[in-house]
This record gives structure tokens, sequence and C-alpha cells, in this order.
């Protein structure tokens, strides 16, 4: 095991081998990249400078706002990279660092949607000690947490696979470093990696879904004992959006990785775009287009911009 020597550099196949697919895929990604980018930082700015937005539904929300841009921007731009290179080629160390922070933003997803599950449960099971419960120290505290165990859980994901022997193919059948792509080009045995992806990977995944189901489940009991219908349709308004986010994170994970590696295949690739890709760039349509806070925010963060605008352009052109 020792004399043999481990590949410094992978090759992305990426989405698409055949050469006329690679300028399509980068302009629709570049767009993606681009709508995502400009939709999650209009949704933290326009939760910062609004005061009525100024609670821990909406804090959560910005910070997976954040979670979001960091999420793809650690698989996007090089994805964007091979789209226009002909090598293709992703260093060992930089493969392994690009793998350590999507677990970690992938992680800290999952925990804050969890987060603003037990939120919604508490507003809806127990408004009237709602600022006591979600007080701002318990709100940091469960962002702090999500933080801390995301970089640890990652950090022992990447130092299992940094142990292992990669000396035939170094073909990465994917268009970044996951780790069931990796553990499919090792010689070496990987049975402690899928153990613990077995594990500690699966309970880091089902913790905060079962979360999230408690939670649903709590609410769902709450709101048929609201009498008027009007409470209701208010109840399940406040929760709509992040159930259907939860609907899109969750279902397209459970589909890449409740699998055994063997049958790891171009439709994990496709899916597993749709978590990492789609989701990030949904998520500020999703909460904006259906809460009328927050729309109501972004217009006067879009009218404040557009009048800062046109000051800026009056004074540089004149009257």
């Amino acid at each position: 095991m020792f004399n043999q020597t481990r590949s410094s550099v992978f090759i992305l196949l990426g989405l698409s081998s055949r050469p006329e697919d690679q300028k399509l895929l980068f302009a629709l990604f570049f767009t993606i990249y681009l709508v995502t980018l400009v939709g999650n930082l209009l949704i933290i700015l326009t939760i910062h400078f609004d005061l009525k937005l100024q609670n821990p539904m909406y804090f959560f929300l910005s910070i997976l706002s954040f979670a979001d841009i960091c999420y793809t921007t650690v698989i996007v731009p090089k994805m964007l990279m091979t789209f226009l290179s002909e090598t293709k080629t992703i260093a060992y160390g930089e493969c392994l660092t690009q793998m350590y922070f999507f677990l970690v933003f992938g992680n800290m997803d999952s925990y804050l949607l969890a987060a603003m599950a037990i939120d919604r449960h508490v507003a809806i099971c127990n408004p009237f000690h709602y600022i006591t419960v979600m007080s701002h120290r318990r709100c940091l505290l469960l962002v702090s947490f999500s933080i801390v165990f995301s970089c640890l859980h990652s950090l022992l994901h990447v130092l299992l696979v940094n142990r292992l022997t990669f000396c035939a193919s170094n073909v990465i059948h994917h268009f970044f470093c996951d780790v069931n792509p990796l553990l499919k080009l090792s010689c070496s045995s990987t049975s402690i990696n899928e153990l613990v992806a077995l594990t500690e990977g699966l309970a880091s995944v089902m913790a905060p879904f079962v979360c999230i189901i408690i939670s649903y489940l709590q609410i769902l009991i709450a709101v048929f004992r609201i009498p008027s219908a009007a409470g209701k349709r208010k109840a399940f308004s406040t929760c709509s959006s992040h159930l259907i986010v939860v609907t899109l994170f969750y279902g397209s994970i459970s589909y890449v990785y409740f699998q055994p590696l063997s049958s790891y295949t171009v439709k994990d690739r496709i899916a597993t775009v749709i978590y990492t890709v789609l989701t990030s760039m949904l998520n500020p349509f999703i909460y904006s287009l259906r809460n009328k806070d927050l729309k109501q925010g972004l217009a006067k963060l879009i009218n404040k911009i557009k009048s800062q605008m046109e000051m800026e352009s009056t004074n540089i052109h004149g009257p």
C-alpha cells in the first residue's frame, strides 16, 4: 500500500462529455448562478434593512440565504470553468477542499431548515411564549450549533477520504468532488467510509429531518384545533414556503444518498443538481412570492436602490 502513488489530479467528467453541449451548459449554469447570487443577496439585504422583518423566522432565512450563496459558490464556478476547459482537471487538495465546504454548507442548510421548522412550531403551537422561547440568544445558539456540527461532520468524512489510495482511474463521473464518486475510484478498502456514511452520515441527515417531521405533525394538530377557516389558512400560509423547500431539498438528497454505492449512476448527477444548484436558486422566489411582508420589504428595498441610483445619476449629469 505504501508503494502506491496517490493521484495528484482528478478529471471531472461534468454533466455531459459531448463538446457541443459545453457552451449551452455554461450559459445555463452561469445564468442560474447569477440569479442565485442576486436573489439570495436581495433576501439578506431586505431582512437586514426592514424593521418589520427583525424576528427569528427571517433571521434564520437570512442565514439560509447566506449558506445557499456559499453552497453554490463552492460548486458552480469550478463547474463553469470545466465547461470551457479542455482538460477539466482538479487538483487533489482542491478536490478535498471542495468536498469539505460542500458538506459544511449542505449540512448547514439541513440544520437551518430544522431550526425554521422549530420556529414555526413555537409560533403556531405556543404563540404567547414565542418571544421568550425563540429569544435572540437561542436563535444564535441554534445557528452556532448548525455551523460547528457541520464543520466537524465534514472534517470527519474528508479525513476518511484522505486516507484512501487512488491508484487506478482518476476520472470522477460527476461535476464536483462528492464523496460517493470518489469512493468508487479508490483501490483501497472503503468499508470504514461506507460504515460511517451509514451511521454518522445518515444520523446527521435524518436528525434534522425527524425534527422537521415532528414539528409539522404538532403544527398540523394545532391547526386543526383552530376554529375559523381564515385562521387555518393563515397558519398554513406561514409554513407552505418552508415545506416546499424541505420537500425539494430532502427529496433529491434521499434519491442520491439512500442507495448502495455500486448503483451510483448518471441519474444521480441530475438529482444532485436539484439540491446543490436549483434549490438555492428557487429559495428566494419560494419565500418571497408566498410571503406578503417579504414582498413589501423587497419592493421597498428595490425602490430605495432605484431612488439612490437616480440621485447619483442626477449628481453626475446635473439637473
